[in-house]
């Protein structure tokens, strides 16, 4: 009789079900084939699985095992199919019965002594399982925290194979892993605040601005003025994740394989990504022979920041448009083309020229006009176009230096960030900030007076703004008055956004 064992693979962050099936199919000598597009770490199961049972003392058939992974055009990656082929064989040999294994997904990957580790895409998988309508999860306990989230699961935590049995045979003292109120909400802890922060008024004006309406922003300033220490700050004062947005984020991570070994829970923090500026094409946007994430999607819901900007590869660069306008980046390739969530806030940072020095009065600029005009010419025009501050900032004086921080608290910032982000919920719906404005809402919702349209005509002629920057102007304008709890835009909010505008000398 054939055994099947429900089980699932990951597709970027998309977990897929599938079935393993196992049968004897000829006498010795043993043999062991598994069928079904494995790569080479699920060919490798086959030996997992033999020593794993061995030292479990559990016996391994002697016949010829033919595995195959149903359905056979879906191409099955990494060792999460460990503990379903093991359990495959011992429902073959009838230490389990066959009906246990019924409304019941089981992935994990085994060592050699047996015992369980943990997997990548829990979380995924315990989404998929609980929309197919499964009953039960059984997997890593190291996974049980992070799938338990989906709690209409019945979720196991398995810490070796013998626990299997026990579980699916109803003798065992372990407990089904519970969500509970302490794993739903969780302060996180950043370890750094704005009130670090020595001068740099304007800059942290700006940050808020961004943060509050989840717009972009491009800081550019000489080595040393603060740019990055403004930047790694900026998450201490975006609103708390809630538990949907929560889920997003480990569930990106988790498929990822970037949850930490010791926190495989829910994500509460905001993330912060910051890759370097060699980084690749598929790094960044993500990529492979079945896409991934890459770090743009890893900064869903939080930052990413690209210092010294103009170092990256135009290609990458180029490939953040999408993101940056739509919240979504699209990866094709040959085998499937894939959309991953990448509603993230771009900070970047860029030095006023190559050498950084220029407009410093202390220190002479070494680089040619030449060479300041191609190095800012690495950032495109559309690019720049979509980024919505742009500041500088300035190296700090002396007597800066030498006083006590006196920034203001990020909590007392946070407060208001939240404020005008629920006011944006009333207008936008609690998915939507004035970031995302479609041309239509922008027209709706920031309605200008007389004088204000007969500033921004002016404003428009002077700086020869193409039309996208024009709405973004006015989306900036909009969540300034938002932060001031005003419902209509005046032309001091107006002001305010073109000031983010202004050509820069870069």
């Amino acid at each position: 009789m054939v055994s099947q064992v429900h089980a699932a693979t990951l597709v970027g962050i998309e977990a897929v079900p599938i079935v393993v099936e196992v049968d004897r199919w000829g006498q010795p000598p043993p043999s062991f084939l598994i069928v079904g597009l494995p790569d080479k770490a699920v060919e490798e199961s086959r030996e997992r699985v033999r020593s794993a049972m061995k030292n479990c003392g559990m016996d391994f058939p002697l016949n010829k095992v033919l595995c195959n992974l149903a359905p056979g055009d879906i191409r099955k990656e990494g060792p999460v199919l460990d503990l379903p082929i093991a359990a495959a064989m011992l429902a073959l040999d009838g230490m389990i019965p066959h009906e246990a294994l019924d409304d019941t997904m089981i992935l994990g990957e085994l060592g050699l002594d047996g015992k369980l580790r943990p997997i990548d895409g829990a979380l995924s998988i315990a989404l998929m399982c609980a929309e197919k309508g499964f009953r039960r999860l059984i997997l890593p306990e190291a996974n049980a925290p992070e799938a338990a989230v989906v709690t209409s699961l019945e979720v196991w935590g398995l810490r070796e194979l013998p626990d299997l049995i026990g579980v699916l045979m109803g003798h065992t003292d372990l407990e089904p892993h519970r969500f509970t109120e302490e794993d739903r909400r969780a302060n996180p802890e950043y370890g750094v605040d704005f009130n670090d922060v020595k001068g740099q008024r304007h800059a942290i004006r700006a940050l808020e601005i961004a943060a509050a309406g989840g717009h972009n922003i491009l800081m550019v300033g000489p080595p040393g003025s603060g740019k990055t220490m403004l930047a790694r700050r900026f998450p201490t004062i975006l609103p708390i994740l809630n538990l949907d947005e929560a889920i997003e984020v480990t569930r990106i991570h988790s498929a990822a394989g970037k949850l930490a070994e010791n926190n495989r829970g829910l994500i509460w923090e905001r993330p912060f990504r910051s890759p370097h500026h060699s980084a690749s094409h598929a790094a960044i946007v993500g990529g492979g022979k079945i896409p991934k994430p890459g770090e743009v999607s890893l900064g869903h819901k939080g930052v990413l920041f690209l210092d010294e900007m103009p170092e990256y590869d135009r290609a990458v660069l180029e490939a953040l448009r999408q993101p940056l306008e739509d919240g979504v980046v699209t990866v094709a390739r040959v085998q499937a083309s894939l959309t991953f969530p990448a509603d993230c806030i771009l900070i970047g940072a860029m030095n006023p020229c190559p050498c950084g020095y220029k407009g410093l009065p202390e220190q002479n600029c070494v680089s040619s006009p030449a060479t300041c005009g191609r190095y800012a010419s690495r950032i495109s025009g559309p690019l720049l176009d979509r980024i919505d501050l742009h500041i500088r900032v300035p190296r700090l004086k002396p007597d800066e230096l030498l006083n006590k921080p006196d920034g203001e608290p990020s909590a007392a910032i946070r407060e208001r960030v939240v404020a005008a982000r629920e006011r944006q919920h009333v207008r936008l719906g609690r998915t939507k900030l004035n970031a995302r404005m479609s041309p239509r809402e922008i027209r709706e919702l920031v309605p200008l007076s007389e004088e204000c349209a007969e500033f921004m005509k002016a404003v428009a002629h002077r700086l020869n703004i193409s039309a996208r920057v024009f709405d973004r102007i006015l989306k900036v304008a909009r969540t300034i008055a938002d932060l001031a709890g005003t419902e209509g835009v005046a032309k001091q909010q107006l002001s305010e956004a073109v000031q983010y505008r202004e050509q820069m000398d870069y």
